[in-house]
């Protein structure tokens, strides 16, 4: 026998770093504004409500957010601030329930389903918080309620900026239905590529797909697609487990093969991997590169330091060092990434030299 529906609130923080710098800042507000580095190799960390009316978006390389919007004001992140208002944000809702689970500074699952005030709705729970967070830090944030995680995260982005959406369980079918796949938590933008060229564009589309077609493209993840397509999701709202490492890859639709395109993905796969690790204040003793080849093959090298890397400078370095190294590519790169390992909350491992995997 099923119990009754869990009551789950996801919680975004509008535009967080962007409106903490408009609210400590008045000469800011209305304006069109990015947080993260403005320069070529720099990256749009997060952006203004005024600068996404122009195209800009958050992992943006800042020399195309400055084509787009020519007005766009650039300040460097202040993470320590940042999270400072993030820890202010998850008191307001330790008042309300202690089964919170974070994705970042600015997000969280709350299951509300047995709260300490013992508030029947979910709805004026997350208005209460909501109510609490713009009272205490002058800052906005939107929620969604429903039923489970999925369609809680779908519903906080449907009214934003400040804003709440409600999705019932007699309505979570027909609300994942008219949903972008691409929008679908859980759907990458290669996953959404590969599912347009097999005609799926909405949840409609895809639950319109049987089970077995779905595996035949995307294998084990299929059951997860088939289920969310019926707006099911049965993962529990859980602290999340302490991080081990820190990475960023990006997939290309064309592969590189050149020094120089090689380099210039990495110095921006490395500033936005640093965005991370100062966003989750994850430092590692251990740079680790990925190449995914042509044929799928896999190559890691790695590279450890005494202590954790506390420099963009030095990762960035470390990162191209370990690349160039392996020049040139015996065929093109349909991947790249990098990551930081051996975090400085792990226990030492002892020093690791470079090693190298092969995932065949």
């Amino acid at each position: 026998m099923e119990g009754p529906p869990r009551k789950i609130i996801h919680i975004d923080m509008d535009a967080f770093y962007a409106s903490v710098e408009q609210r400590d800042d008045p000469s800011l507000r209305g304006k069109a504004l990015a947080v993260g580095g403005g320069g070529p190799r720099g990256v749009v960390a997060t952006a203004s409500y005024e600068a996404r009316k122009f195209g800009v978006r958050s992992a943006m390389p800042g020399a195309r957010a400055r084509r787009l919007c020519p007005d766009l004001l650039f300040v460097r992140p202040r993470f320590e601030v940042y999270r400072a208002v993030s820890a202010q944000v998850r008191e307001i809702f330790s008042r309300f329930t202690d089964i919170i689970q974070p994705l970042s500074l600015d997000e969280a699952y709350l299951d509300v389903t047995a709260n300490k005030p013992g508030i029947a709705s979910a709805t004026c729970i997350a208005e209460e918080i909501r109510r609490m967070i713009r009272e205490e830090t002058g800052l906005t944030a939107s929620a969604g309620v429903s039923y489970n995680k999925l369609i809680a995260k779908l519903a906080s982005d449907q009214n934003k900026p400040d804003g709440i959406c409600v999705v019932r369980p007699q309505d979570g079918a027909a609300f994942i239905a008219k949903m972008p796949v691409r929008r679908i938590h859980g759907v990458g933008p290669v996953t959404a590529k590969r599912m347009l060229a097999l005609g799926i564009e909405t949840g409609a589309d895809l639950r319109a797909r049987e089970l077995a077609v779905l595996q035949q493209h995307f294998g084990s993840a299929a059951l997860f697609y088939y289920r969310a397509s019926r707006g099911e999701d049965d993962r529990p709202v859980h602290e999340r487990q302490e991080r081990k490492s820190v990475s960023v890859e990006d997939t290309f639709f064309d592969d590189l093969l050149t020094e120089d395109a090689l380099i210039s993905e990495i110095d921006r796969i490395a500033e936005n991997l640093w965005g991370r690790i100062e966003k989750s204040g994850a430092y590692g003793r251990t740079v680790v590169l990925k190449v995914k080849f042509a044929d799928f093959r896999i190559i890691t090298r790695s590279k450890s330091f005494a202590g954790p890397v506390r420099s963009p400078d030095v990762l960035g370095e470390t990162g191209r060092a370990l690349l160039r190294a392996q020049l040139p590519l015996r065929m093109g790169a349909r991947l790249l990434g990098l990551g930081v390992h051996n975090l400085d909350h792990e226990e030492p491992e002892g020093e690791t030299g470079e090693q190298l995997s092969l995932s065949l």
